[in-house]
C-alpha cells in the first residue's frame, strides 16, 4: 500500500469529514476511500475516525495526525516545485570538478560568463587533478583529460591537448637545445608525477613513427603551475599542453623544443551522470563550455 496516497486520502477526507465526498473528488469509490484510511490506521495503530451512521469526526490522534500530516504534504509540494523549477531551468548548485592549471587558465573567464548570464545559478569548483569519484563527492560535471570507468557516467568531447616542450632561453645558453628526443636523457626534465610512468616521455615523428624515451628526471610534482613556473626560471625542460606554454614562448620566457615531434593528443571530456532526467542547468553547462573550448582544439 502507497502510505504517501493513503496520507492524502487521509487529509482530504479529513477537510472534506465525508467519505463519500472524498471519492467523488478523487473519482474513488467510497470503498477505495474506506479501505486506504483502514489501512493507514492498522498501520500507525490507532483510529483517525470515529464513526457513525451520519457523519464522521476525528479523534484527539486523528487532529494531531491531520496537523503533522498536512505540513508534511505542503513541504513535499514546495521541494517537488523547486526541483522541477531546477530541473527544468538554468538555477540551484552546480558542483564542477576541475584541474588546477585548466581552471585557472581555460575556465575562470567562461565560468564567468556562464553566471553573468545565469545569474539564478552557484558554481561550487572543486579543484583537484586527480580523477575523484563523482558520486562520493556528489559532482556534477568533472573536467578531465580521460573517459572515468564508470557505466553510470557519461563523456562529452570537449577539446585535444597538445603535449608540446619547453625550456627557458637561459637554460638552453647553459645546456644546449636537445634536437632528438634521445638528446633528453642527457638534459635535465621536469616531469608531472600523476602520468605514469612520469619519466617516460612518448614521441611521434612526421611518419607517424611512435617512440618513448626515458627522461632525465630532476623534479617531478602533481602541479603543472609549479612545474612551468620552474621551467620558466630555467631548471629544466618541461612537457606541457600548449596552452600552458603559448603565452610564455610569445613573451620570450619560453622556447619550444623538438618542433619536429609530436606528443599524443590527450583528449579533455566533460564527465557527468548518466540519466533521463539530467538538470538543465547540467546540461545548458556542457553545451556552454563545450561551444567556449570548441577553439583550443589543436
Amino acid at each position: 500500500m502507497d502510505k504517501i496516497e493513503c496520507i492524502r486520502i487521509f487529509v482530504e477526507t479529513a477537510q472534506l469529514s465525508s467519505f463519500t465526498a472524498t471519492a467523488n473528488k478523487l473519482n474513488m469509490t467510497q470503498g477505495a476511500v474506506s479501505k486506504k484510511i483502514a489501512w493507514l490506521e492498522s498501520d500507525l495503530g490507532m483510529t483517525l475516525f470515529q464513526r457513525n451512521s451520519r457523519k464522521i469526526s476525528l479523534t484527539h490522534a486523528g487532529k494531531d495526525y491531520l496537523e503533522y500530516c498536512s505540513r508534511l504534504l505542503e513541504e513535499m509540494s514546495a521541494i517537488e516545485s523547486r526541483l522541477k523549477r531546477e530541473t527544468e531551468s538554468v538555477e540551484g548548485e552546480l558542483k564542477i570538478s576541475a584541474p588546477s592549471a585548466f581552471s585557472s587558465m581555460l575556465l575562470s573567464e567562461p565560468l564567468q560568463a556562464f553566471i553573468e548570464q545565469h545569474p539564478g545559478i552557484r558554481i561550487n569548483l572543486s579543484v583537484d587533478d586527480r580523477i575523484i569519484n563523482l558520486n562520493e563527492h556528489n559532482i556534477d560535471v568533472a573536467i578531465r583529460a580521460s573517459q572515468l570507468a564508470d557505466s553510470g557516467l557519461k563523456a562529452r568531447f570537449l577539446f585535444n591537448n597538445k603535449v608540446q616542450y619547453f625550456a627557458s632561453p637561459d637554460y638552453l645558453k647553459n645546456h644546449g637545445k636537445p634536437i632528438r628526443p634521445q638528446d633528453l636523457s642527457q638534459h635535465k626534465c621536469l616531469t608531472y608525477s600523476l602520468m605514469n610512468p612520469a619519466n617516460e616521455w612518448r614521441f611521434t615523428d612526421k611518419d607517424r613513427q611512435s617512440t618513448s624515451v626515458k627522461v632525465n628526471q630532476i623534479l617531478t610534482s602533481d602541479s603543472p603551475e609549479m612545474l612551468l613556473k620552474m621551467a620558466r626560471q630555467g631548471l629544466g625542460v618541461v612537457a606541457l599542453p600548449d596552452w600552458m606554454g603559448k603565452e610564455f614562448v610569445e613573451t620570450g620566457e619560453l622556447t619550444q623544443l623538438l618542433e619536429d615531434w609530436s606528443n599524443d593528443y590527450l583528449p579533455m571530456y566533460a564527465v557527468y551522470h548518466a540519466s533521463e532526467y539530467l538538470p538543465q542547468r547540467i546540461r545548458v553547462f556542457i553545451d556552454f563550455i563545450a561551444e567556449c573550448l570548441s577553439s583550443t582544439n589543436s
